[in-house]
């Protein structure tokens, strides 16, 4: 080829592949050189590289069978590679197969589609399962524009971390997939395991840099101005653990002063001196983490918030003078609650604030409450209570509180709630349980009265199935997650949707209200987080590390971090100010249905389908995290596994 057909083979292949940056530079660059009569500097003509690479183009591109070997050649230099390097380019194969498959589909080889998929999808499939079970459908190309991941896959390209890459090859194929479809992000230093970044090869179909974009936005964390936390700091009331910390001191003062001088005495004085030194050492340490909610910065509200009854505030603020501040040492108790006979038919659990209520929805469209007063009064036939040590666990039920007969002519020992035409997905307890919000398959939310037992409001937006709805932690507004891939704001007083949140790119399982009110935070089954602004409906982060989709979120009571919890059993801790993932959390074998931080914010419970709850210690982590550097290992640290017999755990509630 003489020069002119090499510039004129490469503008074409740049028009082809919609390099229409690169084009435009090269036809720049031409003109320049014409205008000022230079040579090309570099000698197409007797470059033996530039030749080769030149006329493999210049063949067919389109044989189905050069993905194959082209690709078993990638791979089997991947898995020769040194153990140094091996994770990082592993990295590389999982993208380069699901496009080689999504190219072959759309150049019309179905049957060369298919063969490729089935030879190694079995490489992939441990940490990419779902996504493969969604791809497998992919028959034609039509499928690739109807399905919204193929789709979003084929429009965005992936991120992947690596230390260095092989930049010379002669599998052209490969290398052009490669170029197009990842972006590689070069990071100096040796290489990283494969379990030390929480982003390895997700596939989200999102574009980064937008992502990044987004990330950039200021959050207001803090806790509102106008809180009870803060109303009790102005106070100046102390609390029982400093009072006892005065005392702790002045009785090792006065242990001091009557030391005795014999030695058997004397032994057993400084053996009690260092117990109670370590007491109270163990009390500091908890009252320390403890503050961490009262170092939180001071936020406005946007939303015109509700005004809380004067003698329930005042029953508030009793409980937070007296409530025990948990840690590592200080471990809290659990009460299960354990629903019987329910044959498969309980969809989801709910506990209201101070644990009086419990709440089941059912596929048979009903939703039950129970009052625990009222049941511990009588003999627990449905409800089994195993006492192990402030937080609550709704499990599996059917078994019947109201005065009412039912079917068997006995009293329920609930209260039945009737109005829903499909299966209730979602319950939640207003902040005083005197209401309850029930989401549903029919596309509804209905508002209930725990106190007249009837149906107040029913609330259409939604176009689809309604997974989650949450109320605000002040009360009054509440948002709500469906199938329809949006989240909504809703208030007690307007049948409409405040506000509409969209952006994800699958259903949005699940929402958790900030606790400034002033954000929400949906986890969807596109693998990412999204932290909303309540006032403008605006996405503010976006939070990618998950590989399935995110059942359950919480908030830390400082509004500082953030945890998630997916289907395959891996809880995230994430930093709200910088988006960034503070810890993976790895030890449930299964779904993460229910999280749920203690009241000073320096205990975790988790809640899984693997029949367990576990109490992971956060103050630990995140000091860990800020004096040392990034090791791999987990941080988060497991303090207790509580498990129960054969039942799955649905909800978590801390008390105050």
């Amino acid at each position: 080829m003489d020069e002119l057909q090499v510039v004129e083979f490469v503008a074409t292949y740049l028009k082809k592949k919609g390099f229409s940056e690169a084009e435009n530079a090269l036809q720049a660059e031409i003109q320049r050189n014409k205008s000022s009569n230079n040579t090309n500097p570099i000698d197409i003509l007797n470059d033996p590289e530039l030749s080769k690479f030149f006329r493999t183009f210049s063949e067919s591109e389109d044989g189905p069978a050069r993905y194959q070997d082209e690709y078993s050649k990638l791979r089997s230099w991947t898995y020769s590679s040194l153990d140094l390097y091996k994770h990082e380019l592993l990295h590389v194969l999982y993208p380069v197969f699901i496009h080689c498959f999504m190219d072959l589909v759309a150049k019309g080889h179905i049957q060369e589609a298919r063969t490729f998929f089935n030879n190694f999808r079995e490489d992939h499939e441990m940490m990419h399962l779902r996504d493969l079970q969604k791809l497998e459908g992919v028959l034609s190309p039509s499928h690739l524009e109807e399905m919204e991941f193929a789709h979003s896959l084929r429009h965005s390209k992936v991120n992947i971390k690596i230390c260095q890459y092989l930049h010379k090859t002669q599998s052209t194929k490969m290398l052009g997939i490669i170029n197009e479809r990842i972006n590689f992000q070069v990071s100096p230093g040796q290489p990283s395991s494969i379990s030390d970044d929480a982003e390895i090869v997700t596939l989200i179909g999102s574009n980064q840099d937008a992502a990044n974009q987004i990330n950039q936005k200021e959050v207001h964390w803090g806790l509102l101005e106008d809180s009870l936390e803060n109303r009790l700091e102005k106070t100046g009331l102390i609390s029982d653990s400093e009072k006892a910390e005065g005392e702790n001191k002045e009785a090792e003062i006065d242990e001091n002063k009557k030391r005795p001088v014999e030695g058997g005495k004397q032994g057993a004085s400084i053996k009690k001196l260092k117990k109670d030194k370590a007491i109270n050492a163990t009390a500091k340490t908890a009252r320390l983490e403890a503050n961490t909610v009262s170092t939180a910065p001071r936020v406005k509200p946007d939303l015109a918030l509700p005004v809380m009854p004067t003698e329930v505030e005042q029953s508030i603020l009793e409980d937070l003078r007296n409530r025990v501040h948990l840690s590592s040492a200080a471990l809290p108790s659990v009460s299960f609650y354990t629903f019987i006979n329910t044959h498969n038919g309980l969809n989801c659990a709910s506990i209201s604030q101070d644990g009086s209520l419990v709440a089941g929805g059912f596929s048979d469209s009903s939703l039950k409450v129970w009052d625990m007063a009222k049941l511990g009064q009588q003999a627990v036939s449905c409800l089994q209570s195993k006492v192990y040590t402030p937080v609550l666990e709704g499990e599996n039920d059917t078994t019947p509180r109201e005065d009412i007969i039912g079917p068997n002519g006995r009293k329920r020992s609930y209260t039945l709630y009737q109005g829903h035409s499909g299966p209730v997905y979602s319950a939640s307890f207003s902040p005083l349980g005197d209401f309850i919000l029930s989401s549903s398959a029919d596309t509804t939310i209905r508002l209930w009265s725990t106190k007249l037992n009837a149906n107040l409001v029913c609330y259409k937006g939604h176009n689809y199935p309604v997974w989650d709805v949450q109320f605000n932690p002040q009360g009054h507004y509440f948002a709500s997650s469906s199938h329809d891939r949006t989240a909504r704001i809703w208030s007690m007083d307007r049948i409409q949707p405040l506000r509409i949140m969209a952006g994800h790119l699958s259903d949005v399982d699940c929402v958790r209200w900030h606790i400034n009110c002033n954000y929400i935070a949906t986890g969807s089954s596109d693998k990412t987080v999204r932290l909303w602004d309540v006032s403008s409906g605006e996405c503010v982060r976006i939070f990618i590390g998950h590989r399935s989709m995110i059942l359950s979120l919480a908030m830390s009571p400082d509004g500082r971090y953030m945890a998630s919890g997916d289907e395959d059993g891996t809880i995230m801790m994430w930093d709200l100010a910088s988006g960034r993932c503070v810890t993976p959390l790895m030890g449930h074998t299964s779904c993460v249905w229910t999280l749920a931080y203690s009241c000073e914010g320096s205990l975790l419970a988790s809640g899984s389908a693997d029949c367990t709850v576990k109490l992971w210690d956060v103050t630990t982590s995140t000091k860990v995290l800020k004096t040392e550097e990034k090791s791999g290992t987990n941080r988060l640290r497991s303090l207790k596994t509580l498990p129960t017999k054969s039942t799955p755990v649905y909800s978590l509630q801390v008390l105050r």
